[in-house]
Formats: C-alpha cells, structure tokens, sequence
C-alpha cells in the first residue's frame, strides 16, 4: 500500500531512513495454552527498556544510538479516521490557498486500515463536510440502513422496543461499512492530495523541547531480543520533528497516556471509562440475509448490573455477510467475567442463532472503546500538539458511534493549525505551537452539543435497576428533554478499582463452544491475523513482576485471563509445583488495550511492539 514511487522526493528520503534492517520473520504462530515452565525459578517477565532503561544495561555499552530526524509541518500520530481527516483537511486548505504545507502520517499497522476494528453503522455528516462529492468518489458507503430493530433479551425470549424518532440509536440515514475499508479509501485520498503516509512505523516516544513543549515524536527501534540486548541487526527508530503534532492513536493510546501526565489534561475531568467490543464476521445462509438490518439488543447474557449490549448488522457486499459483536462495558464488577465467552454465549440466544445456524465465522477481533462522554474529555490542546478522535474520547456512547465525531475534531484540528502553521509570525511563547483555538472551536460544534446532550445516559445506569433504571432515565430526560435536564451524573470512577474480590463473588460457568456458533479463543484470534516477532521483548509490559501472583491472583483469581479477549495472558504453575507464575503470549496481542485499562493492579503497560505487529483485519 502506499508504494513510495508514488511519494514525494521528501517521502522517499523518509522512507529510506525509515527503513530497516530485518530478520527473517517466523511464520504466524500462536503460543499454546498451557506450557510448561523450563525452571523452577520464576523467570523476568518484562525486559522492555521502558522498565529496564538501557544506560543502565551493560549489554547496551557502545551501542550506536543516535536517530536520523526529519521536519514536517505537521506530524500526525495514527491513521484512523481522526488522523487522516485532520491530514485530508490540511492539505485541503494548502491547496485552497496555495500553501506549501508538509504533512507526515504515521501508523503502527503494516497497512492503512489493518488495526481498525468498529461495529460499525456510520453517520456520515462529517463525510458530508470533508467530501461532498464522497459517492462519486467511490467511498465504501454500500449499505444504507433501511431497517432498525431494538430488542432487551431474556434467555429464550425477545421483547422488542420500539425504535422511535430521535431516540440515539436511530439509524435513519446511516450506513454500515467495514470500517477498515473505508479508511483505508481515507488513505487514499490523503495520498492524492500529498500527505505523506507510513504505515508499519509506530510512534513509540514523544519528544520535548527544552521549554517543555512537544517537538514530534520517534518511531520504535527495531532489532532488540526478547531479553532486552541488541540484536546486530538493531536499528534506532527515527525522529520526526514538527511545529504541531496531532496524536489520533484511538482509545486509551500509550503516547496520551503520558501527554495527560506532562500536561496534567485529565485535572478538571473525570476519570474515563471504558467498554471491551467483540467483532466476527460471518458468511450466512442468503435465505437469512437482510441487506440493511441493523440489530441492537441489551440484557442477557448480561445481568442488570452489568452495562453492555450487542449488534448486528446485514451488510450488502455482493456476498451474505453479517457483522456481529458484544460490547461489555469494563466497570463491571465481578472478576470471574469473561467478556469473550459472554460474547459467544450470546450467539445461542434463539433471535441470534436463528440467523447464524449453517453460516460460517471468517473474522475476530476486539478493541476498547471509550465510554466516559462529556464528563470525561481532557484539555485537548497543549504546546506543540492535540488530542483527536477516540484518543481523548469522543464517542457518542448511546449512539454507539464515533467515527463521525472522530473525523470532525480531526477537521476542527487541521481549521485551527492551518493559519498558525503557514503564518509568517505564529507568535507562539514556545517551541512548538499552541493552538487553543482548536478547543474553542470544539467547544462551539456539533460535538460538543451532541455530547452534552447526552451526557446522563451511561452514568444512568448506576443505580439499583441497573438497565431498565438507565433505559427509563433515556426515554424521560433524554427523549422528553433531550439533555436539558440542570444536572450532570457522575461516573463510577477508574474502571481498575471496580472489581470485586474473588471470595465476594461467584464463578461464571459458562457453557463448551459447540464449534458451530460459539468458538474458543484461540480459534478466534486465529481469525485475527494477528502476529508479531517473536522475539523481541513483550510489548506488554509490568512495572513489577511480582504483582500479578501476590495481588491479582491472590485477591481477584486472575482476571486477566478472562478480560483479555485474544489469551495472552495465563496463570501456569512453576515446576516445582508450589505456586504458580504468570505468563504472557505477547504474540497473541490484539491491541485492544483492555489489559492497561482493567488490571485492578494498574501495573500493566501497553507500549508499541515493532511495526507492522499486530492484528491483519480485513475490513472489520
């Protein structure tokens, strides 16, 4: 994708420097389930240099560590549809003004689209402002919506809800995609008009100027063993400098993470919540296919405390196809939960199974979503960069949507950079620019009014009835009212300090995958595409290793076997027998997040692995 002979002399210099030196690479493999520990000693688990820092690692003595740096105008972090909107939007106004205006995009993914994973149903009124012409462009917009059901489930039974007329998840005028087609056509246009694109190079490190601002960012280094050392094929990722960064890396990226602790953004918000959404696709019987149905249901196999629900959605591809998916919201509070098996368990329900029996899964995948709203969104501006898309959170969670949201602030983003960036005099106090017109501006759209709007919906839900309290709360305050009421619901706080103890709790047994409609996990993240270089350390990484055993395991039986949707995570026993150890499939990893944000321990820490690693979706 993106072949640099179509780039710009500039481009190609990056590329060139971009590019390293690699070993050859394993075939796709998964780690087993259950494997045997090699000694009785519990080994380190982490050796990432994030925890291990290399100036203090001998094996790093005379290790060239210099980086090749390069300046752009503007440096987005993130080829989801909030970066490449931004992207589009910039060189939009540079041609509009004949600017010259350099624009560098990177992405962790190996191609534009293969780390996207949404239901999704998308309302296209961003799309509308970024490209009006967007049909005879050829967007993969191929399925307008053209029924809506709503159901609460029972465990044999269905009670429809009527869907009434601007209630959120009215789906009148929307469309379902493959989310990760239609970015990947983003991409396409931003290529068209000069943005520089570089998938399969993750941003592993924000830089500062000495005045504290941000400068850009450093992709990861490559060529570094699974124990910490340099391989001789090791290689020093590279600087890209910029006068505004824009970080889109989705929900809960690792680089906010420590811009909201250098910028203290998350002072005057509360803290976010978040959701885990399980995606299959299926090829189903024709005689069951409805092109334009979307599904939505709430209640079992979720108790009413529970918050979560599910969707299908009837695509119009040429094929009968069917995308299906769980969402179990991760302020949930008993540990013995599994949000992948709730997820297949679902699939058995009479009104689901009806339309699956004799179809065939050919996708998996999982991703965390935010779910905190108004009450939750950070600063947003800070010097040298912005916060856009699902990385701060602007998900609307009662339409369960955000790409339209996502791609707005992106365009808000590139409105307000664009006079500063070009300016003879941007009359900026630092280094890098800050821009907090962006915030004003947000703070003046449509985001911003239909956020609020529905501010009190998911924090409804914490009360006594759980569901039906929170569904009445919708259809009084918010249908009646639609927002207006003189309050704001608080949250339940950090997702991490939810759990229950083990002992306080009882153990879910839940039924065997039948192989027909429900599956186990390795199975699916067969699906997945997943795959990374074995040997390079884990990505996923523990500020102490001696915390899972003691505090996890000990108090809440080890959740993060069953909150990780893809089994990188597992509790094995030492060989000597007494005790046990844990022990973490790295390759596995979906890059969904939920272990950084659930871990009751908050000891887990997402960082990049090596570029292009990661999950191959094809269109989820």
């Amino acid at each position: 994708m993106f072949p640099a002979s179509r780039y710009s002399v500039q481009a190609q210099r990056c590329i060139r420097a971009l590019k390293t030196v690699q070993a050859e690479h394993a075939p796709p493999q998964h780690y087993m389930w259950r494997r045997n520990c090699s000694s009785a000693v519990m080994p380190r688990i982490t050796s990432h240099y994030t925890i291990f820092p290399r100036d203090k690692d001998p094996r790093w003595e005379g290790v060239e560590m210099a980086r090749f740096a390069d300046e752009a105008d503007v440096v987005i972090v993130g080829g989801g549809p909030a970066g490449l909107s931004a992207a589009i939007r910039l060189k939009q106004l540079a041609k509009e003004q004949e600017k010259e205006l350099r624009v560098c995009l990177v992405e962790k993914a190996s191609q534009i689209g293969a780390h996207t994973l949404s239901g999704a149903c998308l309302e296209p009124s961003a799309l509308n402002e970024l490209f009006p012409d967007w049909k005879e462009r050829g967007a993969p917009l191929n399925t307008p919506v053209t029924e809506d059901l709503f159901s609460i489930l029972t465990e044999k039974y269905r009670i429809p809800v009527p869907m009434l007329p601007g209630l959120p998840m009215n789906n009148h005028g929307n469309y379902i995609v493959r989310l990760g087609h239609f970015v990947h056509w983003l991409g396409e246009q931003a290529e068209e008009l000069g943005v520089e694109i570089y998938p399969g190079y993750a941003a592993a490190e924000v830089l500062f100027h000495e005045d504290g601002s941000v400068k850009g960012i450093a992709t990861n280094d490559v060529g570094i063993a699974k124990d910490g050392s340099p391989k001789d094929v090791f290689e020093r990722g590279m600087e890209l400098h910029a006068k505004v960064t824009l970080f889109g890396e989705g929900c809960h990226g690792h680089l906010a993470k420590q811009l909201y602790r250098q910028f203290n953004l998350r002072e005057n918000c509360e803290p976010q919540t978040y959701a885990i959404g399980l995606k299959e696709l299926w090829l189903i019987d024709e005689k069951k296919w409805r092109p334009g149905r979307v599904e939505h249901s709430v209640g079992w196999p979720l108790n009413r405390n529970t918050y979560g629900g599910s969707f299908l959605y009837h695509l119009n591809e040429g094929e009968p196809l069917v995308a299906l998916g769980f969402v179990v919201g991760l302020d949930y509070t008993n540990p013995y939960l599994s949000p992948f098996r709730e997820f297949q368990r679902w699939k058995h329900h009479p009104f689901v199974a009806k339309t699956l029996e004799g179809g065939n899964r050919i996708a998996y995948g999982a991703r965390a979503l935010n779910e905190g709203g108004y009450q939750c969104l950070p600063k947003v501006t800070f010097p040298g960069g912005m916060l856009i898309g699902c990385s701060p959170g602007f998900m609307n969670v009662p339409k369960i949507k955000g790409t339209h949201t996502a791609m707005k602030s992106g365009m808000l983003a590139a409105e307000a950079i664009f006079p500063k960036v070009t300016a003879e005099d941007p009359a900026s106090e630092t280094a890098g620019l800050h821009i907090p017109e962006y915030e004003d501006n947000l703070k003046k759209s449509w985001i911003w009014k239909e956020l609020y709007a529905v501010r009190n919906i998911r924090p409804s839900f914490h009360n006594y009835f759980g569901l039906y309290g929170g569904m009445v709360y919708t259809g009084v305050f918010y249908w009646i009212l639609r927002g207006k009421e003189p309050w704001t619901l608080k949250h339940a706080g950090l997702d991490s300090a939810q759990l229950k103890p083990a002992k306080e709790c009882t153990p879910i047994e839940y039924p065997k995958p039948d192989g027909k409609l429900s599956f186990d996990l390795l199975s699916s993240v067969a699906l997945s595409g997943t795959n990374h270089e074995g040997d390079q350390p884990p990505h996923l990484t523990l500020k102490d290793d001696s915390i899972p055993v003691a505090n996890n395991l000990a108090i809440y039986d080890g959740p993060e076997q069953r909150f990780c949707p893809a089994g990188v995570y597992e509790y094995v026993p030492l060989e000597t027998g007494e005790g046990m150890r844990l022990q973490i499939n790295a390759q596995n990893c979906v890059h969904c997040k939920t272990c950084d944000i659930k871990d009751p321990s908050q000891n887990i820490n997402w960082v990049v692995p090596e570029g292009s690693g990661g999950p191959a979706y094809n269109g989820l």
